[in-house]
């Protein structure tokens, strides 16, 4: 008798290959304000998702509901955020891709409006706005792929926060080896046993 083939096992949907998807905080929403208003909150806290590799922020609007957003660097809890148009260029804020100046980094930027934050997610990462055209606003990807989207695209000022975690050492092998499998693995792992 054969073994069942490991993707037959991930089919399956046992413990071993499913993501711990109880242990995520909520799913990141970009605020909706209405076509000429600015959705405002305060930063209350700062923590760990184990849904991404950047941390979340817990934001309390003005109207007393209560949203994670991305963080980006530099943020702090107590601070204050906007979401709209007449935002000011502050790192955390979310503006329209035609009201940001060129230049300027940003992350959590959508690929058409109303979506969502779509692209520069991961920890450390950001876009960068490289010029405005007549109706058509050109992004320079992490990829470093130019990308032409709508001006009405929201999209956050800043760099996503926690950009060093790649860069610190192993202190042992094993932790370097298990990091490089994206999920746990049973069987074995290449055609020849040693």
């Amino acid at each position: 008798m054969g073994h069942r083939i490991i993707s037959q096992n991930r089919g399956k949907g046992s413990p071993n290959y499913r993501a711990p998807s109880h242990r995520y905080r909520a799913d990141i929403k970009n605020l909706k304000p209405d076509h000429d208003a600015t959705v405002k909150g305060t930063v209350m806290d700062i923590m760990r998702d184990p849904a991404r590799s950047a941390p979340v922020a817990l934001v309390a609007l003005e109207s007393g509901e209560m949203r994670y957003i991305l963080v980006p660097e530099g943020m702090y809890v107590g601070q204050e955020v906007a979401c709209g148009i007449s935002a000011p260029i502050e790192p955390g804020n979310t503006l329209p891709l035609a009201e940001i100046p060129e230049g300027i980094p940003i992350c959590n930027v959508e690929s058409q409006p109303g979506h969502g934050g779509q692209f520069a997610r991961s920890s450390g990462v950001c876009a960068i706005l490289v010029a405005h055209d007549v109706g058509q606003t050109v992004v320079q990807l992490p990829s470093g792929e130019m990308k032409w989207l709508s001006p009405k695209c929201m999209a956050t000022i800043g760099v996503v926060a926690g950009g060093g975690r790649r860069t610190s050492p192993w202190s042992k092998r094993a932790r370097a080896s298990s990091s490089s499998s994206p999920r746990p693995r049973s069987g074995p792992l290449c055609g020849a046993w040693p």
